[in-house]
């Protein structure tokens, strides 16, 4: 297994210069990834469950896909949209369901997928105060149907939530395209985000850990080995950059 492909939307999508310094998830995750592993971003910008499959996008990765790839899925910020029937995708029927046609793709054939909860919104109080919660049901309805169905899930909207509580209002912003919006993600965000991915296949094991580079790794070098002094950012808001230097004065 050398594959991942990666259904989402405009928070998953892999951006050109155009949209700048916006950045998708899926490119985070290749800073993540060995060498040998190549990964094919299927996300669109706006798409939904509904709409990916509506348009066929899902009917692509089924003639893509190939035993032993990996699948990851990751929606909701378009499924909520209740007023665009394009769009909407009832948490606990429609949204479930059309997840569950994903998974049904990947396991005809004999591949392996994962669904990952939408990374949250950046959304603050006025006194600084970050505010959870903001995708409804949706990260709940993830985290059902992948139980039922018996697939991997990876909780990046808990992970990513945890993480804007302990930044606090100020520190978080470089991580979005503020003041533009909370959205979408800046290349800073998505490499932090996109590592709380990596670290959710690490902890699965094998085969999808075999993915993966440690936290460590510097370049693909062997004369240059690890860095010395590795930027880790870890899923429960803990920063390690080998030195006192980075403090966050807006946390709250």
């Amino acid at each position: 297994m050398n594959r991942i492909l990666f259904a989402g939307d405009s928070t998953v999508t892999f951006n050109k210069i155009g949209s700048y310094p916006q950045t998708g998830l899926s490119q985070g995750l290749t800073w993540y990834l060995k060498d040998s592993v190549f990964l094919k971003s299927f996300a669109v910008n706006g798409r939904s469950t509904k709409s990916f499959i509506d348009e066929g996008r899902l009917d692509l990765i089924d003639k893509e896909l190939e035993t032993g790839d990996v699948l990851l899925i990751e929606f909701g910020h378009n499924d909520e949209k209740a007023n665009d029937p394009s769009r909407y995708a009832e948490a606990f029927t429609d949204y479930e369901f059309n997840i569950q046609k994903m998974v049904e793709v990947a396991r005809k054939h004999e591949a392996f997928p994962v669904v990952i909860t939408s990374v949250a919104r950046r959304t603050f109080d006025e006194s600084g105060q970050f505010r959870p919660g903001s995708h409804g049901d949706y990260p709940k309805a993830a985290r059902e149907i992948s139980k039922k169905l018996d697939v991997p899930c990876i909780d990046l909207c808990r992970m990513s939530e945890e993480y804007l509580a302990s930044m606090g209002d100020f520190a978080s912003r470089p991580m979005y395209m503020y003041p533009k919006d909370n959205s979408h993600l800046s290349v800073h965000g998505a490499v932090i985000f996109a590592g709380f991915i990596a670290d959710g296949l690490m902890e699965l094991g094998s085969p999808y850990k075999d993915l993966l580079v440690p936290r460590t790794s510097n370049t693909f070098d062997d004369n240059l080995g690890e860095a010395n002094v590795p930027y880790i950012v870890r899923a429960k808001g803990e920063v390690k950059d080998g030195s006192d230097a980075f403090k966050d004065e807006g946390a709250n």
